[in-house]
């Protein structure tokens, strides 16, 4: 039985020159790579489960952490396996060579996109859970960052990979990069011949009905008027919002103007719409019509 099995392990599968890969080697890599990503995956959890024990605000710290053991326990699995599979490392610099090649004709974007992937968890300009939005429109959250992509949710729960390297060349936006709470400007608009100080007194109550509105001496709500517009007076309700709500715009905003909606009606302040004057001129000759 033993002589069979090691029959098998050393089967040659291949034979160029002096090389000889055998089925055993195939193996022994094979197996080096499943304990690579299993030994990941497990270091990955023990340092999450540590990681939920501290601060929440450590929770970006901790994933970059998980994805940079993540590589480098890949890197060595890898190099294992390629020495089970007989290869030296003069063959790999000629491998290294041949990838350099590869890279230089079809996989310059991959690499890119992964050295970008690098770059961001390093530079910590990008977290997970941070709310951003890039020049080509995409508004969400960030939800993982790969080796080559970016994993973004949108607020209609839409799932966008973006490819690492827009992140480094493109403008982005990030809402919650220093903190996690804004200030957010709801623009409206009253009747001309309105009471400006009741409009004030009126949005200021809407604005402290919304649970979204951040409860802060030094961040208060104001009324700022904006402009004399074609049929109405203009404003803007400027409020700073707590973190969960910066995550919502939509919602936010629609809960605001729902407020200021109820406030206006409650004090019977008009709101404006579109007036147009006609005038009719009398006394024209019947053939002129």
């Amino acid at each position: 039985m033993k002589s069979s099995v090691e029959y098998w392990l050393s089967f040659h599968l291949l034979e160029i020159s002096d090389y000889v890969l055998t089925l055993g080697g195939v193996l022994a890599a094979t197996l080096a790579i499943l304990m690579g990503f299993v030994i990941s995956r497990v270091v990955r959890k023990t340092i999450a489960k540590i990681g939920s024990l501290r601060a929440q605000d450590s929770s970006a710290q901790i994933y970059t952490l998980g994805r940079i053991v993540h590589y480098v326990l890949m890197l060595i699995s890898f190099i294992v396996a390629t020495s089970f599979l007989g290869v030296s490392f003069d063959k790999l610099a000629i491998i290294a060579g041949a990838l350099g090649v590869g890279i230089g004709f079809g996989l310059q974007s991959i690499v890119n996109n992964f050295v970008c992937g690098i770059i961001i968890l390093f530079e910590k300009s990008l977290k997970v859970g941070d709310l951003i939005e890039l020049e080509s429109g995409v508004f969400g959250e960030v939800i993982e960052i790969n080796i080559r992509s970016t994993l973004i949710r949108t607020g209609d729960n839409i799932d966008m990979l973006i490819p690492n390297s827009e992140f480094i060349n493109g403008r982005v936006t990030n809402w919650t990069l220093e903190e996690n709470i804004r200030r957010f400007r709801i623009p409206f608009g009253v009747a001309y011949g309105s009471d400006k100080d009741l409009v004030r007194k009126a949005a200021l109550e809407a604005a402290d009905s919304v649970s979204h509105t951040l409860k802060h001496n030094k961040r208060v709500p104001v009324v700022l008027m904006t402009g004399f517009g074609e049929s109405s007076l203009d404003f803007e309700l400027a409020v700073w919002v707590n973190s969960e709500s910066v995550k919502k715009p939509a919602q936010l905003t629609s809960d605001y103007l729902w407020a200021l909606d109820t406030a206006f009606r409650k004090y019977e302040i008009e709101i404006p719409f579109p007036q147009r004057d006609l005038h009719v001129r009398s006394g024209l000759p019947n053939n002129s019509f």
